[in-house]
């Protein structure tokens, strides 16, 4: 069904690498029409030589007599008259038969892809570029056919005109060129993907009874020992069980500093190991590692159709049809004015040539290659390209607060407490009580307890109610730690220390012990490096920041201020946070949500563009639209300016494409573009529009 709409298939069913089936193909393509062009060439330049020769001769054409006898009613009438027989005949004669066979080879080996396509659009009842190319080059060169046959056989009207064999030859061989460097600038617009590739090193140190044993990374197992040296790329994504070193992981996060391994640490595959021995234990292989998920990511992004292109889609549609009907105008009107069935029809084939929607066809998807690819290389990845359209529309970006402005690591800061109980007994019941607890916060008081050396114990009948804290039995004592907004009868006193802490940008978590408050844990988490500055960045794109928490007004508005949030959205469950975007949309805004949780999924999934932390969970990436590899914000506003410049970009190359196609268009059917020209001028539009696509490679974002 593919193939009969038009397209080729690659099979990579015996391929243990796809991605290496798709670059042999691509390059073959680009081998094969280099290959035609040279053949139309060297079959065409002796026909661009004769031409010029003959327009020469044609300057000093002079009357040939030719004298035709009548017979009328059994009387022999002779009549002299003059005609003009073109010079070609008069000069070359019987060389014309020559040309003709220089002509056919380019008509049937480099036309027969136009054709063959033009072809398969009929037969889907659809017109595209090959029905206007196959038309245009066929024309001229069966009208030549047309007049040496009236020649030979002495055809009235036809023997000894003008003949284009050159138009045609030349038309094809020029837009073949155009066909050769589309394809290998085509090629270049997949060179990020490509580089990500060939991170992966294609062999691995197995260490197998002690022994190293070289094998193929397409064998490594999960739990194989690897050994890594030196200066050498990790083959596949495992834990360190051995040895220390620094590992450049730029190329997967745009992180420039080399991150420290030791014990127990995650290394990614493809990655450079700078300095030090390691040994890893292989946790993923093959399509399960994060380079072969980020490559799918890609591929699956430049391959998808963005709602702009949609657009072009739909012109192109009707163009095509109106291209047709116009060269179809222009013939009858120049037949009319002219009374030149030659003219007429070089004129129509100039139309059709001239307007070969190939630039509009190509504006979008090679903008969308090239921006994916630089995301993928600044540590951005789009999931489709739709995502990368929707974010250069965004006006609210709200933003969960711990894990995404904040490092997602909360440390106890103080530590008050009340009535009889000291800061150790109130330490140690909170401590024992969230053992049961999965919740950061709850995880930075036991991490506190055992750092302070208290023994804790734990808990019985433990439950947790989200977003409010935690209960449950410690040494036969009801233990409730959490929320002081949903703990009943707080003091006055206590509620002044709580309005503190919280001022100081600290979240306030409650103690009771036995209906008794025990004491108020103060807990902040320190803001990462760079989420003021990309706030800042994003305020000055016109971009509203709204922070989204579950802390308290106080302390949420504290830690707005601090980071120069817009505006606060403070005490939203986490089942909420799904709800408090579709409030933002409600309001007319396109909306994006970056988090990092599993809680934030759903919120991810709701926003216009949901934006993963790629140190988040698996689930919070699955449920975005793309994601940032390095836990920096920053990473927001390059992936918005990102989107910008992309977009900029097919609209810069569907401008062109248009005002081409405008322009050229009413110059070629008032006959001031020959078909050889127009050619040249049609493949001039689409490299242009690829080379600009290609210009975001270089982008400085």
């Amino acid at each position: 069904a593919v193939e009969n709409a038009g397209y080729g298939v690659i099979n990579t069913a015996d391929s243990t690498r796809p991605q290496d089936a798709e670059a042999a193909i691509r390059e073959a393509e680009i081998q094969k029409q280099k290959r035609l062009v040279l053949i139309g060439a060297l079959f065409s330049i002796p026909w661009v030589i004769f031409s010029m020769a003959r327009d020469m001769a044609m300057m000093n054409m002079v009357p040939v007599q030719t004298t035709t006898t009548m017979t009328m009613r059994g009387m022999d009438m002779t009549s002299t008259t003059t005609t003009m027989m073109s010079p070609e005949w008069t000069m070359w004669g019987g060389w014309i038969f020559l040309f003709w066979a220089l002509a056919t080879p380019v008509h049937l080996y480099l036309g027969r892809q136009y054709i063959r396509g033009a072809w398969k659009a009929a037969k889907n009842r659809t017109t595209n570029m090959d029905t206007l190319i196959a038309i245009g080059s066929s024309a001229a060169y069966i009208y030549s056919v047309v007049v040496v046959l009236g020649t030979i056989f002495n055809i009235g009207g036809l023997a000894h005109q003008h003949v284009y064999f050159e138009s045609g030859a030349v038309i094809l061989t020029l837009i073949t060129l155009g066909k050769f460097l589309e394809a290998r600038a085509k090629g270049r617009t997949s060179e990020a993907i490509k580089r990500l590739m060939n991170l992966t090193p294609r062999t691995a140190l197995l260490i197998r009874d002690g022994v190293e044993v070289e094998i193929s990374v397409d064998d490594i197992h999960v739990g194989d020992h690897l050994l890594v040296r030196p200066g050498e790329r990790i083959p596949t994504d495992g834990i360190v069980i051995e040895g220390h070193s620094a590992v450049d992981e730029s190329m997967l996060t745009g992180e420039s500093l080399p991150v420290n391994k030791q014990a127990d640490s995650p290394v990614i595959g493809g990655t450079v190991n700078k300095n030090g021995r390691l040994v890893i234990q292989a946790e993923k292989v093959g399509a399960e590692t994060a380079l072969a998920q980020i490559i799918h990511l890609v591929e699956q992004a430049q391959g998808s159709k963005a709602p702009i292109q949609r657009v072009a889609d739909s012109v192109s549609g009707v163009f095509v049809p109106i291209v047709l009907v116009l060269a179809t105008l222009t013939f009858i009107g120049w037949l009319i004015v002219s009374n030149n069935f030659t003219e007429a029809m070089l004129h129509s084939i100039a139309v059709l040539v001239i307007a070969c929607p190939c630039a509009l066809g190509l504006a979008t998807p090679t903008a969308i290659m090239v921006g994916t690819g630089r995301g993928a290389e600044m540590g951005i990845l789009f999931k489709n390209s739709e995502s990368l359209e929707n974010a250069h529309r965004l006006k609210v970006i709200a933003l969960d607060k711990t894990g995404t402005i904040t490092e997602g690591k909360p440390t106890v800061r103080q530590i008050i407490p009340l009535g009889d109980f000291t800061s150790e007994q109130a330490l140690y019941y909170a401590g024992s009580i969230e053992r049961g607890s999965e919740h950061p916060l709850g995880e930075a008081i036991v991490r506190h307890a055992n750092e302070q050396g208290i023994t804790l114990v734990t808990p019985q009948d433990f439950s947790a109610d989200i977003g409010r804290g935690v209960v449950g039995l410690v040494d036969e004592k009801r233990v409730r730690v959490g929320n002081p907004k949903h703990l009943p009868d707080i003091s006055a006193d206590a509620n002044a220390k709580i309005a503190q802490l919280q001022a100081d940008a600290q979240t306030a978590v409650v103690v009771v012990v036995d209906n008794v408050i025990a004491g108020i844990i103060g807990i902040a988490d320190k803001v990462k490096d760079g989420s003021a500055e990309a706030i800042f960045q994003l305020g000055r794109m016109g971009i509203q920041t709204v922070m989204i928490t579950g802390d308290n007004q106080r302390t949420a508005d504290a830690m707005a201020k601090e980071v120069g949030v817009n505006r606060v959205l403070a005490e939203v469950l986490p089942a909420d946070k799904a709800n408090t975007v579709k409030n933002l949309q409600a309001e007319g805004h396109h909306v994006a949500m970056v988090g990092d949780g599993i809680n934030d999924a759903p919120a991810l999934a709701q926003a216009h563009v949901g934006i993963a932390i790629g140190t988040g969970t698996d689930v919070a990436i699955e449920a975005a639209d793309l994601t940032l590899m390095k836990g920096d914000l920053r990473g927001v506003v390059r992936a918005v300016m990102l989107s910008k410049a992309t977009m900029r970009t097919i609209y810069q190359n569907l401008f062109w494409a248009f005002i081409y196609n405008i322009i050229l268009i009413p110059i070629a059917m008032i006959g001031l573009l020959v078909p050889m020209l127009a050619a040249g001028a049609m493949s001039v539009s689409s490299i242009f529009v690829i080379s600009n696509s290609l210009r975001l490679r270089k982008k400085v974002i």
